[in-house]
């Protein structure tokens, strides 16, 4: 990221959206400093498309207003924005090759052939797509077809890119190289980019900040590290990680967390707590085997990955997962004592959700 200036990239300030009776965005209010990678992450019908629709001017706002670079564009026409966009859909045009389809929007915005050929040429160095300028699309891998699209962006020389969830149409393999070269491309270019997906392992690799959605409302809007380690609420801290993060239901008494009975000492919790209700959160991560365990559970189920494994517990008639490094085998049936990292674990107020 570059070195961010007094003012915002891209500013969202109250922005509403409703379809009828239906609101689908709801008062969401969003600073973008220039050179972020911001990724907009939520699951299907989270608002996340729609809220880069709106900056892009392809939906009409209910209320609310849109800076870019510090100039309002609330109602301005999508080409006047100063804005590049990338589809889900690659939306080439089949009969032109790669350099006509980088071409196109140059000719229309009647800009001189020299100018258009230089923006093509170092469209196509950095993407490294210069070998395909003469292909047609339909000669291209998906993975090429979708650098190309990138390309077509990139020629135009803006501040602000938008991509919406760009790589979903690719097998995980090319998602993976893909990830790479579009972090590649911010670094190189460092400009402000605004990325949609539902995939939390591009969010956490790709982005400075994350907009975490639910139901067109912001969850949390943090770096990656402080919304893995410290969500706001219940909603925020299961959906990121995989496994997710386990829950424990309890009660704070003193300086433990009570469960069925039992005590985990909450030495190490950073937080303000008092004694009463609470869901206790920890990651699969971060609970270790031990000899002097916090609980026990019974083994389930054993997925080996290589280089790690998860193993499934069920501990007082609830789903419990653990994640280690290791490829220990564990007979099912067989009980583990776990200790647990406290100073990495989340306590949740079970009436509201949020974070104690």
């Amino acid at each position: 990221m570059t070195e961010a200036t007094s003012q915002p990239s891209l500013a969202i300030h109250n922005l509403q959206l409703s379809f009828g009776a239906v609101q689908v965005l709801e008062d969401v209010n969003m600073q973008i400093m220039p050179g972020e990678f911001v990724v907009l992450l939520g699951g299907s019908g989270s608002g996340k498309s729609t809220i880069l629709n709106c900056i892009a001017g392809l939906l009409d706002i209910s209320d609310g207003q849109i800076f870019i670079n510090g100039r309002n564009v609330t109602w301005e026409e999508p080409k006047d924005r100063g804005i590049g966009m990338v589809f889900q859909s690659y939306a080439l045009y089949p009969q032109m090759s790669v350099r006509g389809n980088l071409a196109f929007g140059l000719k229309n915005a009647r800009l001189p052939r020299q100018e258009i050929a230089s923006r093509i040429a170092r469209a196509a160095e950095i993407l490294q797509i210069g070998d395909y300028l003469d292909r047609k699309p339909a000669a291209l891998s998906g993975g090429q077809r979708q650098r190309v699209a990138i390309g077509r962006a990139l020629v135009r020389d803006v501040d602000v890119f938008l991509f919406d969830e760009p790589l979903s149409n690719l097998d995980a393999k090319l998602r993976a190289e893909l990830r790479v070269e579009i972090k590649r491309l911010h670094e190189t270019l460092g400009n402000t980019m605004v990325y949609v997906t539902h995939d939390q392992i591009e969010a956490m690799t790709l982005a400075d900040r994350i907009a975490l959605l639910r139901n067109g409302v912001i969850q949390q809007f943090a770096s990656p590290d402080e919304i893995y380690r410290k969500p706001v609420n219940l909603y925020v801290a299961g959906f990121i990680g995989s496994p997710s993060m386990n829950f424990l239901k309890g009660e704070i008494a003193g300086d433990s967390f009570r469960f069925n009975g039992r005590g985990v000492s909450l030495a190490g919790y950073d937080g303000d707590l008092s004694d009463g209700p609470a869901i206790l959160g920890i990651r699969p991560e971060h609970v270790t085997l031990s000899d002097q365990p916090d609980l026990e559970a019974q083994v389930e189920l054993q997925e080996h990955m290589g280089a790690e494994s998860v193993t499934y517990l069920r501990l007082d008639g609830q789903r419990f997962a653990i994640r280690a490094p290791d490829e220990r085998r564990h007979v099912i049936g067989t009980t583990l004592g776990l200790r647990f990292d406290m100073t990495r674990a989340s306590l949740f107020d079970p009436r509201t959700e949020l974070r104690l």
